[in-house]
C-alpha cells in the first residue's frame, strides 16, 4: 500500500482503507528491525515500535468489541493491565505482532460489514470520555481509529529515527521495492 489507499466509492470501504494504512504505516516503521531493535526504547518515553504495534491491535479490538457490544475485561483487572499493551514482552516477537495486526485488520473488516455507519455505539465508561454523550456512531469510531492509529505512527517514525536514521519515504520504498527515482532512494541495512 504505497503511500496513500486507493480511492473507493463509498464511505465505508474509504474508512477501513484508512485504518487499514495507518497499520500499514507501523508496519513501514519495522520494516527491517530485530525483535531487540523493535523493543528499543530509545526516546524520552518508554515507547517502542514494537509496543505501538501491539497496542494498536489491542485498542482496535476493544473499540470493535463496544461497537458489537462485547463482553469486556472487567473494569478492576482493566485497569491493572492498563498500559501492557504497549510493552512488547521478550517473549514476543516482531514477526508475531505483526501477524497480530495484519489479523486485527481483516477481524475488524469482517465485524463492520453488516453494520451500517450510524449505527450506535455505546461511549466506554472511562474518565477520558465524555459523560454527556450516550453513543457515537460507527463512523465517529473509525475515525477515531485513523486518528489513534496516525498518532502512533507518527510515534514510531520519530522512534525509528532514533533507531537507525531511517525515514519513512525511504522505509516504504524498500518494503515496497518502489523506484522513486531521484526523489528517494529506498533504506538499506547498516553494513555492519
Amino acid at each position: 500500500m504505497p503511500g496513500m489507499p486507493r480511492p473507493t466509492i463509498d464511505e465505508k470501504s474509504l474508512l477501513l482503507a484508512f485504518v487499514a494504512q495507518q497499520h500499514d504505516l507501523l508496519v513501514t516503521a519495522a520494516h527491517g528491525l530485530t525483535d531487540h531493535q523493535a523493543r528499543a526504547t530509545p526516546t524520552a518515553s518508554a515507547l517502542s515500535i514494537g509496543g505501538l504495534i501491539k497496542h494498536a491491535a489491542s485498542v482496535e479490538r476493544g473499540w470493535i468489541d463496544t461497537v458489537l457490544q462485547r463482553t469486556r475485561v472487567a473494569d478492576e483487572d482493566a485497569q491493572a493491565a492498563y498500559g501492557d499493551d504497549m510493552v512488547m514482552r521478550p517473549d514476543e516477537s516482531l514477526a508475531e505482532l505483526l501477524a497480530d495486526l495484519e489479523r486485527c485488520t481483516a477481524e475488524t473488516a469482517a465485524a463492520v460489514a453488516g453494520l451500517d455507519l450510524d449505527h450506535p455505539v455505546p461511549v466506554p465508561d472511562e474518565p477520558w470520555f465524555p459523560k454527556d454523550v450516550g453513543a457515537w456512531s460507527l463512523r465517529f469510531v473509525l475515525l477515531h481509529l485513523v486518528e489513534e492509529h496516525a498518532r502512533h505512527a507518527g510515534h514510531a517514525d520519530l522512534i525509528r529515527e532514533h533507531l537507525d536514521g531511517a525515514t519513512w519515504y525511504r522505509l516504504m520504498a524498500a518494503r515496497e521495492q518502489l523506484d522513486l527515482g531521484p526523489w528517494v532512494q529506498p533504506w538499506e541495512p547498516p553494513a555492519a
